[in-house]
């Protein structure tokens, strides 16, 4: 999955976001009776309608909506209907906002059936597209688990061995990753970009959602200890002053950067110079971050775990249910999502992980990632999806986590102790939801 989103910036150093465009996947005819509209925000549908409209003779108009203006210019469509697409795509950001509104079709009636196919897919991946009372209104294709990208030269060099098991276990908890961080620091190394790198693992561990049915908030041991593992990051120089989505830490995947005042990509002259370790980054992070960025060092990555499973990201696909077109429409989201032929060919070109078992099944054991050295990455990350846990998704996700990550920010800084963070994220979470119920 192409990505151009980061859920939680805030908790990164620095906001970014990498735009789409608006765009045509087809050439669109005059008359809408004779075009599929459909709406996303991202460029990943482009070469699945090419398949579609050669299969079945029709025409489809792809609009791309920038990820950053997504929600706010499809909202007034489907509320209005006024140009509204018949099929359009949502963002784990936003997908629990829209799945209990009237803007999707509810796929478990008659004639969709899709109840019909729980068991085909990955369980995080199928109950995120639920409404509250358990309908399918959206699915996808894709299943989107994390791991921990790291450099095999540096491993060997610095720990002794670049097997990803064997680093696996020495980061299977917070006390192994901070070891490999103190060793890597001796040797002129950072073992993370930046200090929101670990962020998934908070959210990862002891999973639960952030607002429970007598709507109260939860915070847990894991979102508290975050701002201790964060602070320790940065006083004990584990990371590289490298921001998500920044030039320095496109720059850092292929080699040193240097200091001056911040690190960036490296000048020859530079004395103060280091090198980033290792990335969080899902199986989207692959194709869409490292190999653009890293360029020259292919074969010399590998992944393995952190100190617990976590997702990132993820597109699902449902059907407008003012679309006059919905029988076209719930091709297009079949072919997407539940054909094997198409899914089979789609996972081997792109090399995407799919939520669709019956095809994960069959294919898993024959990828052999060259950028991995080889490595398997589809059959870690399928082993990875296992362990994520189902219903932890709310409609609340997206604003608490950029302000819970803003006031890590600000302890992390030394602007604010822990306790008065916390305070202040208390009193900013009851700003934006008055009812919810805080410490």
């Amino acid at each position: 999955m192409k990505k151009s989103w980061s859920l939680l910036l805030a908790l990164m150093l620095g906001v970014g976001l990498l735009a789409g465009c608006s765009d045509s996947g087809s050439a669109s005819s005059d008359k809408d009776d004779d075009v599929l509209k459909v709406w996303s925000f991202t460029d990943e549908l482009k070469e699945p309608i090419k398949t579609f409209e050669e299969k079945n003779g029709v025409k489809v108009e792809l609009t791309i909506v920038p990820i950053a203006d997504y929600p706010t210019k499809l909202k007034p469509v489907l509320e209005s209907g006024v140009g509204a697409p018949d099929v359009f795509t949502g963002e784990v950001a936003f997908l629990k906002q829209w799945t209990d509104r009237d803007y999707w079709e509810n796929l478990s009636q008659e004639p969709y059936n899709a109840d019909e196919w729980e068991g085909d897919y990955i369980d995080y991946v199928y109950d995120l597209g639920k409404d509250s009372e358990g309908n399918v209104k959206a699915l996808s294709w894709q299943t989107t688990p994390g791991g921990i990208f790291y450099k095999r030269s540096i491993a060997k060099e610095v720990l002794g061995t670049d097997d990803p098991d064997q680093l696996g276990e020495m980061m299977s908890s917070w006390d192994g990753l901070f070891e490999v961080g103190e060793q890597l620091k001796e040797e002129g190394y950072r073992l993370f970009p930046d200090e929101g790198a670990i962020r998934w693992f908070a959210k990862g561990e002891d999973p639960q959602p952030w607002v429970n049915e007598d709507n109260e908030l939860i915070m847990t041991d894991a979102k508290l200890n975050y701002f201790d593992h964060a602070k320790k990051l940065r006083e004990k120089d584990y990371t590289a002053f490298a921001p998500e989505w920044s030039p320095s830490w496109n720059a850092s995947m292929s080699g040193p950067i240097a200091y001056n005042g911040g690190w960036e990509e490296v000048d020859e002259n530079a004395s103060d110079k280091t090198e980033v370790f290792s990335y969080a980054l899902p199986t989207w992070g692959l194709h869409s971050v490292l190999k653009p960025n890293a360029e020259g060092t292919e074969g010399d990555w590998g992944v393995t775990t952190g100190p617990v499973p976590y997702f990132w990201g993820g597109t699902w696909i449902g059907i407008y249910s003012g679309s006059e077109k919905k029988d076209l429409a719930w091709d297009f989201v079949q072919m997407m999502t539940h054909d094997e032929e198409f899914l089979t060919d789609w996972a081997k070109e792109t090399g995407d992980v799919l939520s669709y078992k019956p095809v994960n099944e069959k294919i898993k054991d024959d990828f052999s990632e060259p950028f991995l050295n080889g490595q398997n990455n589809y059959t870690f990350f399928l082993e990875q999806a296992k362990k994520i846990e189902p219903g932890v998704v709310t409609k609340y996700d997206q604003q608490l986590d950029t302000l819970l990550g803003g006031q890590v920010i600000e302890y992390v800084d030394d602007k604010k102790s822990k306790e008065e963070a916390l305070e202040e994220f208390y009193k900013q979470v009851k700003n934006a939801y008055p009812d919810i119920k805080t410490p």
